[in-house]
This record gives structure tokens, sequence and C-alpha cells, in this order.
């Protein structure tokens, strides 16, 4: 019997290391990521991915919601501390070359929406700026706002990034 005990005490601190430090199950539960990430997508997140390294351009990360909810989100690195960034017509572009986005979806392509022309900006250095992949149905950098003073939160702090999903 104290074997058993152990073994389950052995598990379960196991499982709550793995999940605090290492790696972590998420659920997409909105349109936000699509068409690569549909509602009910199941990943995993990488918590070590910044412990030794800076995001780059291209990453999915998960942080928490700079608008003061209690969700976390989950958005694509458009850019990295340092560059300039730039939505103009809905297209992307930094240090003032477009950016390729074979991940991006434009639902409403010939309509204009709030946050499809933002910018120049320059990404502070311990910040990225980040987009949802289905830009028409996003909430991210190009319209948060603070809920106390409604100032604009374009930039995620590196510090608050939880870590990088993973694919698999």
């Amino acid at each position: 019997m104290k074997r058993l005990l152990f073994i389950a005490g052995a598990v379960l601190l196991g499982t709550f290391l793995v999940r605090t430090y290492l790696v972590e199950g998420i659920y997409i539960a909105s349109a936000s990521m699509e068409p690569e990430f549909p509602v009910g997508t199941h990943l995993f997140l990488n918590k070590l991915a910044y412990r030794f390294g800076a995001p780059k351009r291209g990453d999915v990360i998960v942080f928490p919601d700079p608008a003061g909810t209690d969700k976390d989100l989950v958005k694509r690195v458009i850019a990295t501390g340092g560059e300039t960034v730039e939505v103009r017509k809905k297209r992307v572009i930094v240090n003032g070359q477009p950016l390729e986005e074979p991940y991006a979806c434009h639902q409403r392509g010939d309509t204009l929406l709030n946050g499809d022309n933002v910018g120049p900006l320059i990404v502070p250095e311990d910040s990225v700026f980040v987009l949802g992949d289905n830009r028409d149905f996003s909430g991210d950098s190009r319209d948060w706002k603070d809920p106390k003073t409604g100032q604009w939160i374009p930039f995620v702090p590196v510090r608050s990034i939880k870590g990088e999903v993973i694919f698999l």
C-alpha cells in the first residue's frame, strides 16, 4: 500500500512539474487563428521555448490578454524588438519590406476595417507585435486597449509570453 501511494504521489508530482514548467495542453477557442488552427484544435505549449532564446517572426505564442480579460491568447509574432512594423490596406510591412504571409486569411478582403492601416511603429526591444492569422476576425496588436485608460496596447512584453505553440 505504501508503495502504491508513493508511486501515485510521484506521478502526480511529475505531472504537476511537467505541466507547470515544460509542456501544457492548450485548446483553440476562437476563430482568430483560422485556417491553420480551427476552433476546437488541441495543441501543446512549449514553456521552455523562450527561457534560453527570444521569440522570432512567425512563432505562434501564448500570452495573457493585454486588454485585461482572464484569458490567454494565441497569436503569431509579426515583428520583434527594434523592427519597424506597419499595416497598409491589410498588407503587413516589416522594416520597409512586405511580409510574405501564406498563413494569413482575409475573409472581408474588400472592406477596410479598424486596424487595417496601422503605423509605422518601432517595436520596443523587450516586446513583440502580434497578429491573428484570421485578420478580419482577430483582436490583436492592432486594436487592444487598456480597460482602465483606453490607451492602445500594440505590443506584448516578452516577459509575459507563456511559451511557443508546438506543431505536431
